[in-house]
């Protein structure tokens, strides 16, 4: 896992008008997965569902993110889309599109919610009010799964496919750069975290090759901490298709 490049380059990218009169610049580079096992990434080269966000050194005043109400819909026994990324305060809605009944729920330690047995076309909403990765399931469907990234401030982007970002608006200053990707070892999430200056004319980082070495999936349990049935059934709950 390592910074490819080791030239910074901040050419042709012009100071970005923020409120108050102040400027700000962009953040921008692309990021690589390696050593996957994931069809998608290794065949299709797909660096989507990389976290990357900005936080302050230094610095007292920061201004809230910008709150947001956005969904992650239940569809083919699938949270779609499978990582979100928004700012502390932010409300996302977890439609039901499936002709059975769904429990979104997480019990990890980015924000523990349970929004309870909901039916087909019913949706219900939850508020996310501190920083953290939240790791969502579902309570009847074992292989449901899903990333919601809370971020403490508006300096942070989803990579798209192609693994290119740009975060906007970044004010001048020395920023802690860190990152979150679902399949990497914690220690080597902390290995990627850089201190970065960004200049008033924008910032272009070297290439970040994130490995997936050594990753092992996770099991997990349903939300009363118990195992899951051997094979879920949608027939057993309310409102299932007959």
């Amino acid at each position: 896992m390592i910074w490819r490049w080791l030239i910074f380059s901040s050419i042709g990218l012009l100071p970005v008008p923020l409120p108050g009169g102040a400027t700000g610049a962009s953040v921008n580079g692309a990021v690589e997965i390696t050593n996957s096992h994931e069809p998608a990434v290794r065949r299709n080269k797909d660096y989507s569902g990389v976290v990357l966000w900005l936080e302050p050194v230094d610095r007292t005043e920061i201004p809230r993110p910008t709150a947001k109400h956005v969904q992650m819909v239940q569809k083919d026994r699938h949270f779609n889309p499978h990582v979100l990324a928004i700012g502390v305060g932010s409300t996302v809605d977890f439609p039901n599109r499936d002709p059975y009944f769904h429990n979104a729920f997480s019990n990890f330690s980015g924000q523990v919610f349970d929004i309870g047995l909901y039916a087909p076309g019913t949706s219900r909403g939850k508020l996310f009010k501190d920083p953290g990765i939240v790791r969502v399931f579902c309570n009847i469907h074992p292989t449901m799964s899903a990333i919601i990234a809370v971020l403490p401030n508006d300096w942070y982007v989803l990579t798209e496919s192609t693994g290119k970002f740009n975060i906007p608006n970044v004010p001048p200053g020395d920023y802690q750069l860190r990152t979150f990707y679902e399949r990497v070892l914690p220690e080597n999430l902390r290995f990627l975290e850089h201190r970065i200056t960004v200049p008033a004319n924008g910032l272009t980082l070297p290439l970040i090759s994130i490995s997936e070495t050594g990753y092992i999936p996770p099991p997990h349990m349903n939300k009363y901490g118990k195992p899951y049935s051997p094979v879920p059934n949608d027939s057993t709950y309310p409102g299932a298709p007959k």
